[in-house]
Parts: C-alpha cells; sequence; structure tokens
C-alpha cells in the first residue's frame, strides 16, 4: 500500500480537515540509528519516503515533521503529519504533545509507532489504548497526554536471548539475519499505519494482527 500524496500549497493547519499525527519513537542520532528500539523511526522514514518527501525541523525545535494527505492522487484525503522527536526516549512526550497542540490532535487521532518486547520479532499488533508495559517513549506519552488513549502500532523485537538485559537488547542492532528482515517488517508497518487512517482500527487489526 503506498497511498501518500506529497504536501501540496496548503499546509495541514489550513483546513478544517482533521489531522492525524503520527510519531515514530525512536532515539535520535547516528549512533542509535540501527538499534531495536529506533524501529518507529524506520516505520516514519519508510511513510515519508512513499510522500516524496524528508523531514524538516519543526518550528518548536524539538522535533522533525513531514505533512502530506492519504489518498490516491487528483482525491481529498486525510490530513497526516509524520513526527519524530528530537528528544530521547524518555523524554519524548513533551514534544509530541507540543505538536498535538500545535496541530490541534486529539489523542484518538495519534498513532505511536514503537518496538514491543512482548510480540515476537517479524509480527505485530495494532490497538488502540493501553498502559505502557514498561515502554520509556510510551510512558513519557501518556504523562504528557494524560491519558493512554492513543493508537499505537507496535512493531514485534522479542525478548532477549539467555541472560541478556532489556535495556543492553534494545539499545543494540539487530541481528545479521534479522536485518535482513527489517525492511519487510518496516514496511508492513507502514501498510498498517496507512490502514489505521484510511480504514479505521477494526479493519485494520483484522488485516494486521496475525
Amino acid at each position: 500500500m503506498t497511498l501518500f500524496r506529497r504536501k501540496g500549497r496548503d499546509s495541514v493547519t489550513d483546513s478544517a480537515t482533521p489531522v492525524w499525527l503520527v510519531v515514530g519513537l525512536g532515539n535520535p542520532g547516528p549512533s542509535y540509528a540501527g538499534h531495536r528500539h529506533n524501529v518507529g523511526y524506520l516505520v516514519v522514514e519508510e511513510l515519508a519516503t512513499r510522500m516524496g518527501s524528508s523531514f524538516r525541523a519543526h518550528k518548536s525545535g524539538r522535533a522533525e515533521v513531514v505533512e502530506g494527505r492519504l489518498g490516491a492522487p487528483g482525491a481529498p484525503g486525510p490530513r497526516v503529519v509524520l513526527a519524530k522527536s528530537r528528544s530521547y526516549m524518555n523524554e519524548s512526550g513533551g514534544p509530541v504533545k507540543q505538536l498535538a497542540t500545535f496541530y490541534k490532535v486529539p489523542p484518538e487521532r495519534v498513532i505511536a509507532v514503537h518496538d514491543e518486547l512482548d510480540i515476537p520479532f517479524d509480527t505485530m499488533r495494532v490497538k488502540l489504548g493501553g498502559g505502557d508495559n514498561g515502554h520509556n517513549g510510551l510512558r513519557s506519552m501518556r504523562s504528557s497526554f494524560g491519558t493512554g488513549d492513543f493508537h499505537r502500532v507496535r512493531v514485534g523485537i522479542g525478548r532477549p536471548p539467555g541472560r541478556q538485559e532489556v535495556a543492553d537488547f534494545v539499545l543494540s542492532d539487530y541481528s545479521s539475519a534479522e536485518r535482513r528482515i527489517v525492511p519487510f517488517q518496516v514496511d508492513k508497518a507502514a501498510d498498517a499505519v496507512e490502514s489505521l487512517v484510511l480504514e479505521g482500527l477494526e479493519r485494520t487489526q483484522q488485516k494486521f494482527n496475525s
């Protein structure tokens, strides 16, 4: 599914059409780029590529964004803001809430894309609401919004092997075998984001909660 259209002359703030905020959770900087904890960044970067656009600094200085629409060329579609926080994972809630306020996006139209330990690698789940399950990015978002009632695209990374600490596992690169699969996993998660916006939660769960 590749339905993004590049932003035209109008800004996402110029219309009464509802805006969706899609946030890829991760840590900024090249030293974190290949980590399992940064798969949310990979997904929103894939969506930006589909739009034929690239991230730019938001005026807040605390995030990078891409603005655009979903839908077939020539047809009006939902307005979408893709975002990556410039803060570290455990402080990402503040920048995300600031973007939601700026674009007038309520929590129920926010989609957080993040890694999930309790889902096997190369699988995913989509849901609305819930706890943070020990995920620092989700915990920070719940604290900043005062609610957990936002959508989540949960990209499975599985549990660490043996006695490896969780923190060391999520802040490490994918294995060589996993790296061959990650692009397909990222592509599928990007499809799930598009489906959430265009088709709703129930239809998306039927298609992607394998």
